[in-house]
């Protein structure tokens, strides 16, 4: 083809554009998706990188379903029971505890807050939980409990990013796009990586589910619970689904004509971007209505048609990974407790307790349970020491700062071994003297259910190889089934 004809088919393809009115908002859609998508078999004989590959090794897990906790809630009054530091309540702390540390708010040398909460023994292995976890309490034989995790960043962003990209500044991929990038996914009509919230997005933003330098159709796509589930999801005014479909054939006619004109990878890309966004306004619609479950799966969650809440992506998760989908990563905002920790623990944990125990619960009688890996964790936790009071707060008002030297994360199914405690704190709660875990280790280990080698799932860019846990990680046996 000569350069005028080139041209001219430049100008015929602006022009269907502009007589079909697709528009930028109407292309929306097809961006989120990502604009390196190479077409599955069939479209210009390129190969679909998103088809499931082989792991390193056998995998315990296919799936993961990722809860995070945003702001780091207080594992001293949730998973980790400290009766000497309620003993000492209001004492000074330690002056190793406080000189020469990196504390976020406290200035002053501050006093130790015990915890007014009491802690209850479940299951078999006798896991203790607070007596705001009942319901996770009914499903003890199927968690373990880590209660040695930390980490190296002591501020929310920072934090957010270490743990989900193992590194603390902006620009790595997060470990679900890693997840994607090395495993692929199993249905080909939703994204392999789904992300949804409750409450506002975290302080890191969007790229806790960023692919970074991977290619951007391993980055997370965010699902809504009202409106359109994916931006741009559906037709504009006036157009009917045969007309978005008659859309789609012609753009992607075009397409094909200039891939085999060019052999230009991109332009396969484009050909299945299209035909996936066409897809999902099906699948996707169709998977987010939950006022199909019965009565009392509904109830079990506390699930709400309509509503947005943990509950109700606690069961979209179990829908999502029982479609295929690779990762699902929940977002819960609420968790930064610097004052009123203990008016609003209580709250917070009944949001957590029920739907994450009927999850567990729901995928374990599915069947699912066994394949999916379910992580219930955090940036960092909270001080053994007090804030609020010696800055002029109300003695009721109390609070605990950032806390990176050691905090509680729950796994469960997919390989994990039920029932077990892995770590031990000081009798103060400060520090590990037992089985440390650190942010590497904990996501090396989830690789390593999932199949993968955390030491060889790199990627190369800017003249070396990079990985999820940069140049650490030791996996933690000791939580393995």
């Amino acid at each position: 083809m000569n350069r005028f004809q080139r041209h001219t088919l430049t100008e015929s393809r602006r022009e269907f554009l502009k007589h079909t009115g697709v528009g930028i908002g109407a292309l929306g859609l097809a961006s989120v998706l990502d604009d390196r998508l190479i077409a599955a078999p069939g479209a210009g004989g390129v190969d679909d990188p998103l088809l499931p590959t082989r792991p390193h090794f056998a995998s315990r897990a296919k799936s993961v379903i990722y809860i995070h906790l945003v702001g780091g809630p207080s594992q001293l009054e949730l998973f980790d029971p400290k009766p000497e530091l309620a003993r000492r309540n209001g004492e000074k702390c330690p002056a190793h505890m406080f000189q020469g540390k990196q504390l976020a708010f406290i200035r002053e040398h501050p006093t130790l807050l015990g915890s007014r909460f009491q802690f209850r023994r479940h299951g078999q292995g006798g896991l203790e939980l607070s007596e705001h976890l009942p319901h996770l309490g009914s499903v003890a034989d199927n968690l373990a409990l880590i209660r040695t995790v930390h980490t190296e960043q002591f501020n929310h962003a920072p934090a957010q990013l270490f743990l989900h990209t193992g590194f603390g500044q902006f620009g790595r991929p997060g470990i679900g796009s890693w997840v994607s990038y090395g495993l692929g996914t199993e249905n080909r009509d939703l994204p392999g990586y789904v992300v949804l919230i409750t409450g506002s997005v975290a302080g890191a933003g969007n790229s806790l589910w960023g692919s970074g330098f991977l290619p951007t159709l391993h980055q997370g796509v965010e699902f809504r619970s009202k409106g359109d589930p994916v931006l741009f999801l559906s037709n504009p005014k006036g157009l009917t689904p045969g007309g978005r479909r008659d859309i789609v054939d012609g753009i992607n006619s075009l397409n094909r004509m200039a891939l085999a004109d060019v052999g230009d990878p991109e332009i396969a890309t484009r050909i299945a971007q299209y035909e996936l966004a066409y897809r999902m306004q099906s699948s996707v619609p169709e998977l987010m209505e939950i006022h199909r479950e019965s009565a009392a799966t509904l109830e079990a969650y506390g699930a709400k048609p309509g509503a947005t809440s943990l509950a109700n992506n606690c069961l979209l998760a179990r829908r999502l990974v029982e479609k295929g989908v690779r990762f699902v990563q929940l977002f819960d905002q609420g968790w930064d407790h610097h004052s009123g920790v203990f008016g609003s623990i209580p709250n917070k944990a009944r949001q957590l307790d029920r739907p994450v125990a009927a999850l567990i619960g729901d995928l374990r009688e599915r069947g699912l349970l066994e394949e999916t890996l379910v992580v219930i964790g955090a940036e960092f936790g909270r001080t053994p020491m007090l804030q609020g009071r010696s800055n002029g707060g109300a003695p009721n008002n109390v609070g605990r700062d950032h806390h990176k030297e050691a905090y509680s994360v729950l796994l469960a199914g997919g390989g994990v071994r039920g029932g077990v405690t892995h770590g031990r704190t000081d009798e103060l709660g400060y520090g590990p003297v037992e089985d440390p875990v650190h942010i590497h280790d904990l996501n090396a280990t989830i690789l390593h259910l999932l199949g993968l080698n955390h030491e060889r799932l790199t990627y190369r860019v800017q003249g070396r190889h990079f990985r999820l846990t940069d140049v650490h990680g030791e996996i933690v046996n000791g939580i393995l089934a």
